[in-house]
Formats: structure tokens, C-alpha cells, sequence
């Protein structure tokens, strides 16, 4: 059973974009008003030491198209922005979280693609909780087995997205490239799993 608890009465600002046995995905509106989500944007931006990764692609390496970084929520290095989102993140959920993987999104050439985050290593089943900050990028949310769902949304400065254990082996999500100009974006995921805990060759979370 997932371990995710969320709030009995649905407010007006959280939506419920999926709610059964294949999974639980919640989005709530401006968790964090906008003129601190602005504030912890540029402070992890300037920073936070953000590290290029290369993966293979058929018969290539390639770089990622994002910066990436991660803590433990224990290390004496976290930086004050994720420590001072990390209370609200986790009262919302009813988990306690052990670490935070970060994606820098330059521009809109940076993405990542569709998949499910490698969940093998979650504790209790816990969810992974997504805080966004800078500016809106579109996940495309895609179930795997037919018929299709299309759970598009668009996640906005501020915002936090709360993925259940399960939704990660039934759908698959990402960060597509656009065409359209865009501001910089950064994502913190957290998740109750150890850093450095993450299978070799899983992705970042979006």
C-alpha cells in the first residue's frame, strides 16, 4: 500500500489529476507564494554546485539536457532554500523525506524524457513530492497501459506535485523540449530514499 497522505477535503487549489488502484497523482497550486519561490529560485541557482551528466543513447554518450544536483536532507551543506520548503513539503504528504534531487532547466532546449523514476529503493512506498520554482514548464503525464491517459499540466512557480509509489510503475512523465522562449526553471524532488541510493542508470526526477 502507497504510504501518502493527503488532505480528506479537497481545497479549491489542489487538484487530483488521478485517484485509484494504478495511482494517486495530486497537484497543489502555490504552496509557496511567489515572491519566495523567486527568492529560493535564485538562490539555488547561484548556489548550488550543478553537475553535467552523459548517458548512453544507442551507440553514443550524450549529454543531459539539465543540470542536476542532490543533498540528503541531513547534510550540513543543504542549502537553506530546500531546508526551509522541506517543513511545509512534508506536512502535506505525512512523510518524512531523506533527500532532494535537483534539475536545472536553462531554456527550453533542456527536457527530460518520458519515464517512471526508479522507485525500487523508496522507502515504505513512500511518494516523491516535486517543488517547483522559476518558470512554468508543461509535464506531459502519460499512463502505460491502454486506454491512454493524457494527464497533462502545467506546473507552475511555487506549486508542489505529489506522485504516489505506484504512479511511477504505471505512467510515465517528463519535461518536453519547446520551441517557445522560456525562462529558467529548477525542480527539487524529494523522496524517501537515501542519496546515493538511486539505481545506477536512473534518471533524475523532473
Amino acid at each position: 500500500m502507497d504510504h501518502m497522505q493527503l488532505p480528506l477535503v479537497p481545497a479549491p487549489d489542489i487538484e487530483t489529476l488521478v485517484d485509484d488502484e494504478t495511482a494517486r497523482i495530486v497537484y497543489k497550486t502555490a504552496l509557496f507564494d511567489e515572491a519566495r519561490a523567486q527568492e529560493w529560485f535564485e538562490q539555488l541557482r547561484d548556489g548550488v554546485p550543478w553537475r553535467t551528466e552523459r548517458r548512453p543513447m544507442y551507440d553514443r554518450i550524450v549529454d543531459v539536457p539539465r543540470l542536476v544536483a542532490s543533498y540528503a536532507l541531513d547534510d550540513p551543506a543543504l542549502p537553506d532554500a530546500i531546508r526551509a520548503m522541506l517543513p511545509a513539503v512534508e506536512d502535506f504528504c505525512g512523510v518524512r523525506f531523506l533527500s532532494a534531487g535537483l534539475n536545472f532547466y536553462r531554456d527550453g532546449n533542456d527536457s527530460v524524457a518520458p519515464h517512471g523514476d526508479h522507485v525500487e529503493e523508496q522507502i515504505d512506498h513512500a511518494p516523491v513530492a516535486l517543488v517547483s520554482l522559476g518558470a512554468t514548464r508543461r509535464m506531459t503525464i502519460r499512463s502505460r497501459s491502454k486506454p491512454r491517459r493524457i494527464l497533462d499540466r502545467d506546473l507552475e512557480a511555487g506549486s508542489l506535485l505529489v506522485m504516489s509509489y505506484a504512479s511511477h510503475l504505471n505512467f510515465d512523465h517528463g519535461i518536453p523540449k519547446t520551441r517557445h522562449a522560456v525562462e529558467p526553471r529548477i525542480s527539487v524532488a524529494f523522496r524517501r530514499i537515501p542519496r546515493g541510493a538511486r539505481p545506477r542508470g536512473a534518471r533524475s526526477p523532473a
